[in-house]
């Protein structure tokens, strides 16, 4: 069974993922969700397929929809093509970001500071990087993975993927053929917990599930008419009653078996009762730091307005009023999500979905699981690897249509005071320098091992 490398000096890929991670950062991908204002992913795509073509890949730019959505797919024969192929994906597109805002310009893909910054530092062109350097690695020096690997650098993530993933697996499932597992962004990385004997454990995070991800359009409509007058159908008044009780209503506690194997595991560690039932969950959470914003979304299904719309001048009632909710529902909990918030918003509101993606589960066993451990255990000797469900939502979505088992895995030793989740879609995004080579490693060793 190959391994990775040993003590010999720094690897092709060590030498070179900080300066693709800079590189892929300096594209400004901004995925504002308008097809007319979105930007650069064509550029940032073809950038991409050179860097692979240039170490003797054969790959494939597509276009995901529309013009400029741009995708690319490599593949690397394995010693066993007879097994399902592995798939490592990862997105291009970025949120936006206010340059005066930042400390740094946020496309500058500047390495200082022991860190490398940048919109998308962490989400997620620091995956997409190590991704990349490993492919060229292994193409480069000629390298027999286990299995066939698939490379795949997509769009319009951060919109839900209907100019991306979705678009593909709906239109180019081919491109998937033979992929029965595949890993993705937003796991792998690292937190560090206190235990009861004064010293520190490192658990890396594994996402074996996430929540289902909804944007959802409410309206009301009702009379239009003059300020002044009384009015008894006001569309700005249903609506707004329809969203105070909507942003109120505390959904049920639902733990999932990836939160429990979390909550399990880290009480193990910490000796900390994390029983979700307790009045004081919130407190418990609290003592893991920043993270808890994460897994204390992972207990019920929420929903947040987002954005209002109504009038158009100060003395005119308006005929409609809108609102837009972002709803992330845990899976089993889509139809009784939906009964809830029919009761809450009442019969002189409708409901639309904008955006419906499903939530998605899997287990944390079998062979994959074992290689990440094994990766991890390899380069962090006194690691422990314990799945977790994300919040928000990724591609996994879309190629778990397609039946394809996947995980969330973009491995980062992170200092304990860094706190991560917030450098997601945040300002001043950044990624640590060694954490990035220490992910590059651990790829390495998984996937010359899967």
């Amino acid at each position: 069974m190959p391994s990775s490398r040993k003590d010999s000096g720094p690897s092709r890929s060590q030498a070179e993922v900080v300066d693709l991670v800079s590189s892929l950062i300096r594209f400004d991908t901004s995925n504002t969700g308008e097809l007319e204002t979105t930007k650069g992913e064509r550029a940032c795509a073809e950038w991409v397929a050179a860097q692979l073509q240039e170490v003797g890949y054969e790959t494939e730019y597509v276009e995901s929809g529309a013009p400029g959505r741009g995708n690319v797919f490599a593949r690397l024969k394995g010693a066993d093509s007879g097994r399902g192929a592995l798939m490592l994906h990862g997105h291009l597109d970025v949120v936006p970001a206010e340059p005066a805002d930042w400390s740094v310009h946020p496309f500058s893909g500047a390495v200082q500071d022991g860190y490398i910054w940048g919109r998308g530092a962490v989400d997620m062109k620091d995956m997409v990087g190590m991704i990349l350097a490993l492919a060229r690695q292994f193409k480069a020096e000629g390298t027999v993975p286990p299995r066939d690997l698939v490379f795949a650098f997509v769009a319009d993530e951060e919109a839900g993927g209907k100019y991306g993933c979705q678009w593909l697996v709906e239109h180019r499932p081919d491109l998937f053929e033979g992929v029965t597992e595949a890993v993705g962004e937003v796991g792998g990385f690292s937190l560090t917990v206190p235990r009861p004997d004064g010293t520190d454990r490192r658990l890396y995070l594994v996402e074996t599930a996430e929540k289902g991800l909804g944007w959802m359009r409410l309206t009301a409509k009702g009379r239009a008419g003059h300020g002044s007058f009384l009015h008894d159908d006001n569309a700005v008044a249903t609506l707004a009653g329809a969203v105070a009780r909507l942003s109120a209503h505390q959904f049920p506690i639902v733990i999932s078996d990836s939160v429990a194997e979390f909550l399990t595991a880290v009480g193990e560690e910490t000796g900390l009762d994390f029983d979700p039932t307790s009045p004081d969950i919130d407190g418990t959470l609290a003592k893991l730091g920043t993270i808890a914003n994460i897994i204390g979304a992972t207990f019920r299904d929420t929903a947040n307005p987002t954005m209002l719309k109504a009038g158009y001048k100060a003395n005119v009632i308006p005929q409609t009023a809108e609102a837009v909710f972002d709803c992330r529902v845990l899976p089993g909990r889509q139809a009784e999500f939906e009964r809830t918030v029919d009761q809450l918003i009442g019969p002189d509101v409708t409901r639309e979905w904008i955006t419906k993606l499903d939530s998605y589960e899997t287990t944390f066993d079998g062979h994959l699981v074992d290689a990440m451990n094994n990766a991890i255990l390899a380069h962090d000797p006194d690691a422990r690897t314990v799945p977790y469900m994300l919040s928000g939502g990724t591609d996994a979505k879309a190629f778990a249509k397609l039946g394809i088992r996947c995980f969330g895995f973009a491995p980062l030793q992170l200092p304990p005071e860094l706190d991560f989740s917030a450098l997601f879609h945040g300002v001043d995004e950044r990624v640590p320098v060694e954490a990035v080579l220490f992910g590059t490693r651990v790829l390495e060793h998984f996937l010359l091992n899967s």
